[in-house]
């Protein structure tokens, strides 16, 4: 009986002692307390004895490391620089081209075609003649009158002696001269008329196509060919009249043909009309050009781009890197790794690029693309490179 009595207290014994130890093991380690600076604290700083002290104190985040976060934290968008270059201002305009100097070669007067002096598309001088008329009937006129004239020179320079020995009156001398200026007139008259019946190039220049052969009876006004002057051409283009204020003589014209494609030609401004179109609020003006290898035509339809005037240190950025808020225009400019919104205000547009009249100052960096990603009060960037095209 008392060896079993024994034998329970022991039992009982080894059972509290290993709920004990349970208890202890389970119970959580005491977590290290730094006091904060300039206090105290009774509390027990000392680390728990079966802890090591590596993994009770935490290492100091390095520098490197430091950077490495905020890297990681930064938003990626791509950038360019702002570029300063000489900058055209021009407008945009249409017009057709002429010759300088052009006429439709017509007779004065009627007869029939005699000859033809000349080739289709042949080249003339002034004063060469280009068709003759049948003369036979001026030139008998030019005879009779010739005629009619010697007789009366003959009959006024006896008149005149007589009149001044007093054989004849004053009166008859005088009708006698009347009659000498009249005839001369007349003669006069018919070697014009002569004249006509030869039709001449009245400048030099290119012949069109003749539309008359010889034998042809032509009328007064009757289309024979056309001449021009294809030295030097013409183009007149019409612009709204808000550009009056800044067309000047001597500005460029710069000309596209579809005749030509990939060719400009050169032309100056030489002329400005004196109205302004009422019905479309435009004006007109005039450039001329010069046209030594014969290429232009007159009809031609020509693309123009005239040149209001030049700016030497015109600031430029992509297109891509102006986007708008509200009635404003703003872009992103990176310093120092840090993007911040600038308001700016823009000028002319040119091939994907855009002008930057205030905000911008050439040199600085620009985002192109990720501003979505940005807030608007900008934040941490990091420049990555655009992709390449087919990479």
């Amino acid at each position: 009986m008392k060896r079993t009595l024994v034998y329970l207290i022991a039992l009982v014994g080894a059972s509290g002692l290993g709920w004990w130890a349970w208890g202890v093991h389970r119970s959580p380690t005491p977590a290290l307390e730094i006091a904060a600076p300039g206090t105290t604290s009774g509390a027990d700083t000392r680390l728990p004895a079966d802890d090591p002290p590596a993994r009770a104190v935490a290492p100091a985040a390095s520098p490197r490391t430091a950077d490495a976060g905020v890297a990681r934290g930064a938003v990626g968008v791509e950038a360019v620089r702002a570029e300063q270059v000489s900058l055209a201002e021009t407008v945009a305009a249409v017009g057709t081209l002429r010759a300088a100097e052009s006429v439709v070669v017509k007779p004065e007067v009627a007869g029939r075609i005699r000859s033809i002096h000349f080739d289709s598309g042949a080249r003339v001088r002034k004063g060469e003649l280009l068709v003759a008329l049948d003369a036979s009937i001026a030139g008998a006129e030019v005879q009779q009158t010739r005629a009619e004239l010697a007789l009366a020179r003959a009959n006024y320079q006896r008149s005149a002696d007589l009149a001044r020995q007093k054989f004849l009156s004053e009166r008859a001398r005088d009708e006698a001269a009347a009659n000498l200026q009249v005839l001369e007139a007349k003669l006069e008259l018919a070697q014009a008329r002569l004249a006509k019946t030869s039709i001449r190039a009245p400048f030099d220049g290119v012949l069109g196509l003749r539309n008359v052969s010889p034998g042809d009876y032509v009328r007064e006004g009757d289309v024979l060919v056309t001449l021009e002057d294809v030295s030097r051409m013409q183009v007149d283009l019409r612009l709204p009249e808000r550009y009056l204020g800044q067309l000047q003589r001597g500005q460029r014209l710069d000309l596209e043909f579809d005749a030509y494609p990939g060719h400009s030609f050169p032309a100056t401004l030489e002329a400005i009309d004196v109205r302004v179109d009422a019905n479309g609020r435009s004006i007109v003006a005039r450039g001329r050009m010069p046209n030594v290898d014969g290429l232009l035509r007159t009809g031609m339809f020509a693309k123009i781009a005239l040149t209001l005037g030049q700016r030497e240190r015109a600031v430029m950025v992509p297109e891509e890197a102006v986007f708008a808020v509200g009635p404003e225009q703003y872009v992103f400019r990176v310093d120092q790794g840090r993007a911040e919104r600038v308001r700016v205000r823009t000028g002319l547009r040119r091939d994907g690029r855009v002008e930057i009249v205030e905000g911008i100052r050439a040199g600085e960096q620009v985002v192109t693309a990720g501003q979505l990603k940005l807030p608007a009060q900008g934040g941490d960037v990091r420049i990555i490179e655009a992709p390449h095209a087919g990479g």
